[in-house]
């Protein structure tokens, strides 16, 4: 006859999370829940949905007939145009030193890596507007950079090198704080792999690193194409704002609002809001987006 188990042998039970809750909490749960959730669509719906829907229809009231009217302002096409061929410029260019500052700063040990780091978040603290004053102090016609340069035919302010510069200047943090966490989840043993197995700096990128970081590089391209859209700050000072030539969207928007044409203001608004919403959309339909697990209710 075997001996009876003791109670201090039994295999432990496992744990319900919520039978430590009171029977009154563990009712309310789902209800707090819902709350929550409606607390979120509520600010969302008031502070992003709720003004989109505001510009569109304040822009597209009149139908297609809105959309000329905006087009046939002066300078509305050509600012478009501008904008639009700035943006994807900077884009491409900060994917490529955004990229690789983002590998100096994550596969390099040297002194002032740190320094280095705070130096790329400057633009992120630095209003806009002082980006175009020190912009305009640097390559000024009566600066000694600027003065050199346009003696050589470079001109960089009142031209679209100083937009194309601007932009890239409060965009580059985008790209490189957005491929820097990817960067450093990384597996080193595969770059150490290829390495051993004679592979060169170039090709370990291009083959082990790249297939990882692509959309993170796409995705921190985007985010410089969307900030680039809608610069105005900078743009303002350092273009000149000469129309047909270096005019922008931005700022033609805000020449319309001041001019008393807010429903051509709002047309041109919503024109760039739809392409950086198609951007999105295509984005995540070529990198593939993948929902956070969600627990059941």
């Amino acid at each position: 006859m075997s001996a009876p188990t003791l109670e201090t042998e039994r295999a432990p039970r496992p744990v319900d999370p919520g039978a430590a809750l009171p029977a009154r909490a563990r009712s309310r749960a789902p209800w707090g829940r819902l709350g929550l959730r409606a607390v979120a669509l509520l600010y969302l719906g008031v502070m992003v949905a709720l003004p989109l829907a505001a510009v569109v229809a304040k822009g597209f009231g009149g139908g297609a007939a809105s959309l000329r009217e905006a087009f046939s302002e002066l300078g509305a096409r050509q600012a478009l145009v501008l904008t639009i061929e700035m943006a994807a410029v900077v884009a491409v260019i900060n994917a490529v030193f955004g990229t690789i500052t983002a590998y100096v700063l994550t596969r390099y040990r040297f002194a002032g890596r740190r320094a280095l780091a705070t130096v790329v978040d400057i633009p992120f603290a630095i209003p806009t507007l002082v980006t175009g004053v020190m912009l305009v102090a640097l390559y000024g016609p009566h600066s000694p950079i600027g003065g050199f340069l346009a003696r050589h035919g470079v001109h960089v302010i009142f031209a679209r090198l100083g937009i194309l510069v601007a932009l890239l200047f409060v965009t580059l943090p985008l790209v490189v704080r957005t491929v820097q966490p990817v960067m450093q989840e990384l597996d080193l043993g595969e770059e150490e792999a290829a390495h051993v197995l004679g592979a060169g700096r170039w090709t370990t990128f291009r083959r082990v690193m790249l297939p990882h970081l692509r959309s993170g590089i796409v995705a921190g391209s985007l985010l410089a194409f969307a900030r680039a859209l809608g610069e105005f700050g900078a743009v303002v000072i350092v273009s000149g704002n000469i129309l047909n030539k270096t005019l922008t969207a931005p700022v033609l928007i805000a020449q319309l609002i001041t001019g008393f044409k807010p429903e051509a203001a709002a047309a041109i608004g919503t024109i760039l809001f739809g392409l950086a919403f198609v951007l999105v959309l295509v984005v995540e339909r070529l990198v593939g987006h993948r929902e956070p697990a969600v627990p059941a209710s």
